[in-house]
């Protein structure tokens, strides 16, 4: 698996569509002095997170759920599986982040834009391969996506004019 420089690269300057290029940033960093080098990451828009997550923010929301017996078993999966409220909520970490990276370089766009892991998606949503045709074709059924994958779609929709 790359290094976290050569993701950051991929991410930003082989991925990333050319409308979005020096606006979306790609953020994700991992803490020495914490216990198992334990950190965060983000997704940046002109510097502002638009989001983020870490893995201290995990067990502190986890808190907003305790007697949800299948939200604490996804927090020890490490958040493998990513819904929207996982990214609503900042309940992942760097390796989430490593691991949505994974599989998105490792399958076809149209796979990666179907994908049950969000990350995933916004990573695909704001790839070169997904051309204005596309965007204009998904952009009929938009409503019926998940809040953060719309708040992506439109970043992207408006930087290439759509």
């Amino acid at each position: 698996m790359l290094r976290w420089s050569g993701i950051r690269k991929k991410l930003e300057s082989e991925y990333l569509a050319d409308s979005l290029k020096g606006h979306i940033q790609y953020f994700a960093t991992s803490y020495s002095k914490c216990p198992d080098h334990e950190g965060r990451a983000a997704i940046l828009l002109d510097g502002k997170e638009i989001i983020s997550g870490g893995y201290y923010n995990n067990w502190a929301k986890a808190s907003l759920f305790p007697k949800d017996e299948k939200y604490q078993k996804r927090m020890q999966e490490e958040m493998a599986f990513m819904d929207d409220v996982a990214v609503r909520l900042g309940v992942f970490d760097q390796r989430c982040f490593y691991e949505a990276f994974n599989i998105f370089d490792n399958q076809s766009i149209e796979l990666s834009l179907e994908s049950d892991n969000m990350l995933v998606r916004i990573m695909a949503v704001l790839d070169r391969r997904v051309g204005k045709r596309r965007l204009i074709s998904m952009k009929e059924t938009i409503e019926d996506e998940a809040p953060s994958f719309q708040e992506f779609f439109a970043i992207r929709a408006e930087a290439e004019g759509i």
